[in-house]
């Protein structure tokens, strides 16, 4: 990265170098406006030359007269002083077009090194995660396979603390491909549900590589049949907005009460939760637009994120507080859902 940013630096230098000789070498070129310039006082001052010369002047005129020859002086000079201005204004306005020309290129170079930089960051981000999920599934698989098995074994399911909320209703439906236990005993019944806490905290995503709360909440929320498909949408869509340059924690939408977020769960649509469409930023908006009309994949992708977030969104609203909704509005899931909620129109 440090010979990358060093390279990128020299790269600047040298074209900043580039341009300066460049306006010099325009400002001394002797350019067409100034041959014509040259040219058109060439032809009046021969003008002048022959008229003086030519016509003859009036005899008997009284003396030298100041007035006369002021007025003379500024008729010979004067168009030659206009068509030089002229030509200087001509200049100017080419030099000036050359500046836009390699101003506008530059800014175009810049756009460009902006988002694969950030392309690259966000691919070496995710890198990075899998990573430490990785490590920390190692870690702990010993323990979490024998709490398992002592499960299995003695038929219990612990009860949550009071202060341990489960971030999702918990039915007796058994999730598809997971055959039920002896007993009517579910197989969903012996994992822990996921708590609120960790519910917000993983659909945030975690902060940096050293935020182990963070980890932590995204490993248990994976492993959550009810959450891990919103988690891995939420992932998506984010990634592929980051590829033009769009991320969340620029984003400052407006914030909705959270009973708006709770008529919406509950099916309410139009302008009762229009609140919800809260993200302000034009060029977010324009660039997510243009993309749902021309990119098949994310189109599809926001909607598969806009489907798993409103099923999840009801059910969390069943045992949210009113402070756990407004967590749940401040993370990034949740701003992306109000970004593509107002482009692909959810909340008209």
């Amino acid at each position: 990265m440090a010979n990358d940013e060093k390279a990128m630096l020299g790269q600047e230098r040298m074209e900043t170098a580039l341009d300066h000789e460049y306006s010099e070498a325009e400002e001394r070129r002797f350019g067409s406006p100034e041959l014509i310039a040259s040219a058109l006082s060439a032809v009046w001052i021969v003008f002048v030359a022959v008229f003086f010369l030519v016509i003859p002047t009036e005899e008997g005129s009284g003396g030298f007269d100041p007035f006369t020859f002021v007025m003379i002086l500024t008729a010979v000079f004067m168009p030659v002083a206009l068509i030089w201005v002229g030509a200087s204004a001509a200049k100017s306005t080419r030099i000036i077009r050359a500046e836009t020309s390699r101003l506008q290129s530059s800014v175009d170079a810049m756009r460009s090194a902006y988002v694969q930089g950030q392309q690259t960051i966000t691919n070496v981000s995710n890198v990075a995660v899998e990573k430490k999920l990785d490590e920390i599934a190692n870690a702990q698989r010993q323990t979490e396979t024998a709490l398992e098995a002592l499960r299995a074994s003695s038929g219990f399911a612990p009860e949550l603390p009071a202060n341990l909320k489960s971030a999702l209703p918990r039915g007796q439906v058994v999730p598809d491909g997971q055959p039920s236990l002896a007993l009517g005993t579910p197989a969903e019944a012996l994992e822990q549900p996921i708590s609120v806490e960790d519910f917000i905290r993983a659909i945030h995503f975690p902060e940096s590589e050293d935020d182990q709360l963070g980890f932590n909440a995204l490993r248990v929320a994976l492993r959550d049949p009810g959450v891990a498909g919103l988690v891995r949408s939420a992932q998506d869509v984010l990634t592929l907005l980051s590829e033009d340059g769009i991320y969340m924690d620029d984003l400052i939408p407006d914030r909705a009460r959270p009973e708006i977020w709770r008529r919406f769960a509950k099916g309410e649509r139009g302008g009762v939760v229009a609140d919800l469409g809260g993200v302000r930023d034009r060029s977010s908006l324009a660039l997510a637009a243009g993309r749902m009309k021309q990119d098949p994949i994310f189109r599809d992708a926001v909607h598969h994120f806009l489907r798993k977030f409103d099923k999840t969104l009801s059910e969390f609203a069943e045992v949210a507080s009113d402070s756990d909704m407004a967590a749940l509005a401040e993370t990034r899931t949740a701003r992306a859902f109000m970004l593509l909620g107002r482009v692909s129109g959810t909340f008209d």
